[in-house]
């Protein structure tokens, strides 16, 4: 037992060290990038109903992640080349990320830049040349692999690593969002590594996920600061050019599956996001609050919770991940069930939300207090009904009791254009008199009674 600790002990250090090296210095470092921020205008300042935030907050967090990360891997991962293409790809992504928090650079300029960053990764050895066969489980001849020519190779390779580092950029809108799903993503990506026997790769993803958790406790809410595109751009850049070195090095489960089901959250978003832009025909690059912690948000249960409830699912989504490596693959599809239905609670429309929770019985005092208004008129009499709803001065009805309903009747009948002479009328019992007087007499001893 001794033995079997220390062997796990051995084997974890290397993981350990890796994660609080990217830790401290993106611990250390974020309170610098807070002070530096306002002096070269990296500030998020609302200009929209859009921002969750309502006063300028520094949005430089994205150096203090980048460091972290960086140093960790030029520390940790040196030895392997394709490392070093990816520490480079990581570099020009993050630059392009400070210039746009600095100045701002239009959508189609920056998506261009993503693709020459990806392209960047592919000309150094970071490329999906092949995936394995889906139907090798079904056939018992065949290719095991299937390999791509190299033009097919460097779209996919595109499309890979500029998508996901989209995801996880828009999903960056509630304060330690992105950061801590990032987090959640890469830890579970880099322990499926592990049981795939992809220790560099492992490495290498616990190194993100030490820096995104190194900036989290200055964002998470209320937060200090903001990672800005530079740090968002990056941490999915990252994410995605590692889990590619994965599949240059045969596990290709890593590039496949388990980024997609860790990231199922981001990923479910921005597909969600783009069909939505779409069919109301906005610009798909167009920001907007539509997105699933918007929704969540809407609820009303606050933006902490918002943020917590969406670590879950990604927790779950990860959970999810680890099952299909491990060939566990009921549980996974019952997990997988349980974040869709979650997903699809929020996703709708929070009004009809809102709706069904109260009925349900989940009713705020505030609206319980409505609901019961107009229970109460119905259950009153319809003596006290009629009461309630005539204006004396319109029906002529009497105080006393005894006299409403029928006299109520009265003001109905004449209301309904019943002939006049039924309407002039009034019974003995009624009129006060016994000879039959005219209109004018009884209307003198109504208002008598009245005053009694």
């Amino acid at each position: 037992m001794k033995e079997m600790l220390i062997d796990y002990i051995q084997h974890a250090f290397p993981f350990f060290l890796t994660a609080a090296v990217a830790f401290a210095v993106s611990c250390l470092l974020t309170p610098a990038a807070i002070r530096l921020a306002p002096k070269i205008g990296a500030m998020d300042i609302p200009k929209d109903n859009r921002r969750m935030h309502k006063k300028a907050m520094p949005r430089f967090g994205g150096m203090a992640i980048f460091a972290g990360t960086e140093i960790s891997l030029a520390l940790f991962c040196h030895d392997d080349p394709k490392v070093i293409t990816i520490l480079i790809g990581g570099a020009l992504i993050y630059a392009v990320g400070v210039v746009d928090d600095l100045k701002g650079l239009p959508a189609k300029l920056k998506f261009l830049l993503q693709i020459v960053c990806a392209a960047v990764l592919y000309a150094g050895g970071i490329r999906v040349d092949f995936i394995k066969n889906p139907l090798g489980i079904f056939m018992s001849e065949g290719p095991l692999y299937i390999h791509f020519p190299m033009a097919v190779s460097l779209i996919i390779t595109i499309i890979w690593i500029v998508g996901i580092t989209n995801t996880v950029n828009l999903i960056d809108g509630l304060d330690g969002l992105a950061a801590g799903v990032a987090a959640i993503a890469s830890g579970y990506i880099s322990y499926a590594a592990v049981l795939s026997g992809q220790y560099g790769v492992a490495l290498a993803m616990i190194a993100v996920t030490g820096g995104a958790l190194g900036f989290l406790p200055f964002n998470f809410h209320p937060a200090r600061i903001f990672m800005g595109d530079s740090g968002s751009l990056y941490l999915g850049f990252m994410i995605a050019a590692i889990s590619v070195l994965g599949s240059t090095k045969g596990a290709t489960l890593i590039v496949t599956i388990v980024p997609l089901l860790a990231l199922g959250l981001p990923i479910f978003d921005t597909a969600f996001a783009i069909i939505r832009r779409w069919m109301n025909g906005t610009p798909i690059m167009e920001a907007d609050k539509g997105h699933v912690h918007h929704r969540i948000m809407n609820t009303g249960i606050g933006q902490r919770r918002t943020v917590l409830i969406m670590y879950c699912i990604s927790a779950v989504m990860g959970m999810v991940a680890i099952m299909v490596v491990k060939r566990e693959f009921l549980e996974a599809v019952i997990l997988t069930a349980v974040a869709a239905v979650l997903l699809c609670v929020f996703v709708a429309d929070h009004t009809s939300l809102k709706a069904a929770m109260q009925g349900g019985g989940t009713v705020s005092l505030h609206e319980a207090e409505k609901k019961e208004k107009p229970e109460e008129q119905a259950e009153l009499p319809a003596d006290e009904t009629a009461r309630t709803d005539e204006k004396p001065e319109t029906s002529g009805i009497s105080d006393t009791p005894g006299d409403d309903g029928k006299e109520a009747q009265e003001s109905d009948s004449t209301a309904d254009g019943t002939d006049a002479a039924d309407a002039a009328e009034v019974p003995e019992e009624n009129s006060g008199t016994e000879t039959g007087e005219p209109a004018a007499d009884d209307a003198e001893n109504r208002e008598k009674e009245m005053e009694k």
